[in-house]
């Protein structure tokens, strides 16, 4: 017969129940869904549409501000917002030291790693993209490139394993998503070709069926893309 649970485990229980959990490295590879693809990374990487937030992985991507303090509207329904109100006040104490200890707000492109507090996710990759109104510009897919690419090196450097990337600069800064897409997996290919074997998974996670649709549309039909002159 099985022991009755204690009350902790219990209240654990409840909460995971109440907030489930995707292993990273259980999810199915693009191989395995698209088995066509021609995709370089097919059998590490994952399309997945679902909640980042409850993605257990090394680390995952959060797209922040450059006060690196999280989205401070109510109720507005951004990844910034949903990493920092899941990891709790934890992470915006780790992340304003970090702002105090460089003296200045984060510049787009580049990454910072954290702490995941009460994510699934061990660790927390910040990176701010670029703001854009109207037409992309090369300095903007530049910006783009810069901060996916940012994230694989910190990631790689902390020898992380599993990570999760979501849309970067696709929602309120403007970033056009299909263009955003291409950037983030034309990005990720370029990155692997020259640091083979360093991800058990890389999970392309988005939260719209629009943003699945253009993924797959993408990877179905995948080409190598040319540098933009």
């Amino acid at each position: 017969m099985r022991e009755t649970d204690s009350a902790p485990q219990q209240k654990e229980r409840h909460k995971n129940s109440l907030h489930p959990r995707f292993e990273a490295r259980e999810l199915p590879t693009v191989a395995d869904t698209l088995p066509d693809s021609q995709y370089p990374l097919a059998q590490s990487a994952v399309l997945w549409k679902g909640d980042i937030t409850t993605l257990v992985a090394d680390a995952i991507v959060n797209a922040a501000n450059s006060t690196l303090l999280g989205c401070m509207q109510p109720s507005h329904a951004c990844i910034d917002r949903a990493i920092h109100t899941v990891a709790g006040p934890e992470l915006r104490e780790e992340c304003a030291e970090i702002i105090r200890r460089q003296g200045q707000s984060e510049p787009t492109g580049r990454a910072q790693i954290t702490g995941g507090y009460r994510l699934p996710a061990r660790h927390v990759l910040h990176t701010v993209g670029p703001i854009v109104s109207g037409a992309v510009t090369d300095e903007d897919e530049a910006a783009l490139a810069s901060s996916y690419r940012s994230c694989l090196e910190l990631a790689a450097a902390h020898h992380l394993r599993t990570i999760g990337l979501c849309a970067v600069s696709t929602g309120a800064f403007g970033y056009p998503k299909d263009e955003g897409a291409r950037v983030a997996l034309t990005t990720v290919e370029k990155w692997w070709s020259t640091h083979p074997n360093s991800f058990d998974r890389i999970v392309f996670v988005v939260f719209s069926d629009e943003d699945f649709r253009i993924y797959q549309d993408l990877l179905a039909n995948w080409k190598p893309t040319a540098p933009r002159k």
